[in-house]
């Protein structure tokens, strides 16, 4: 997975009753854009996240989640 600053990362909720999450990447603290990242969720709560396979990467003004590098 690669993400930059300004990208989103959305969680999808993996039980019934559980929606996704979705965190702006704050700052990237691997090589290259990968993880982890320093992320703010949209309650304002901060963390550092290596996100599993439950993720996908949205760029600002893209069309859409992406899958890279799952």
């Amino acid at each position: 997975m690669h993400a930059a600053k300004g990208d989103s990362l959305v969680v999808h909720g993996r039980t019934v009753g559980h929606s996704d999450r979705t965190a702006e990447v704050v700052e990237v603290l691997g090589q290259n854009g990968e993880p982890p990242y320093r992320v703010r969720f949209e309650d304002g709560h901060e963390s550092l996240m290596s996100p599993g396979p439950d993720t996908v990467v949205r760029h600002p003004g893209g069309p859409g989640p992406s899958h890279r590098g799952l």
